[in-house]
Formats: structure tokens, C-alpha cells, sequence
């Protein structure tokens, strides 16, 4: 009967295991599709971007191209984010869009 007993033990602890094997990507791939603007947020303690790249693109229409490179990229390497298209959405990147000039001017394109 001790035997028994110790299988069945045995079976659930191997059942948690395999069960948290499953558990634990889901939860993961939740996390990130459900908490872009979190992780947008929170991007430098994940990676670091190519501000080069990111400001290209941010840039690309401005009629100042070169003063929209050099602030988007003092902005960049500071937040360590760009939010995406040439206009706008700054909500998804607070750091960037709370940025002032000694001018009390906002200092990010």
C-alpha cells in the first residue's frame, strides 16, 4: 500500500511539472500581446533599439531633416525609444514626449 501511495505522488509532482511547462510560455505570450504599450515602456530593460534606424524613419518627411535627426536621436539615446511613424503617437512613448528644450518647448520630433 506504501508503494501506492508514493506512485500517486510520484504522478502529481510529475503532472505539476508538465503542467508548468505549459503554463509559464503561455503566460509569456499573453504578457506581450496583451501589454504592448507596458513593454514599450519598459523597452530599455529589453533592448536597445538602432536610434540611427528608428529616426530615419521618424524623420523621413520633415522639412528639417538634419534638426529632426540630431533631436529625435538626443531623444533616442536618452529614452531609448521612438515611437513609430513620422507623426503622432507619442503616447507610447512617455519619455520621449515629456522631453522639454531649455525653452520649456518639447525637444522631441
Amino acid at each position: 500500500m506504501a508503494s501506492v501511495s508514493r506512485l500517486f505522488v510520484l504522478y502529481l509532482v510529475m503532472m505539476v511539472l508538465v503542467l508548468q511547462m505549459y503554463v509559464e510560455p503561455a503566460e509569456i505570450g499573453a504578457s506581450t500581446a496583451v501589454g504592448l504599450s507596458r513593454n514599450r515602456m519598459n523597452r530599455n530593460l529589453l533592448q536597445n533599439i538602432d536610434c540611427k534606424v528608428a529616426c530615419g524613419g521618424r524623420c523621413k518627411e520633415a522639412s528639417l531633416h538634419d534638426r529632426c535627426l540630431r533631436a529625435c536621436g538626443t531623444c533616442c539615446a536618452k529614452c531609448n525609444c521612438v515611437p513609430p511613424g513620422t507623426y503622432g503617437n507619442k503616447n507610447l512613448c512617455p519619455c520621449y514626449a515629456d522631453m522639454k528644450t531649455h525653452g520649456n518647448k518639447l525637444k522631441c520630433p
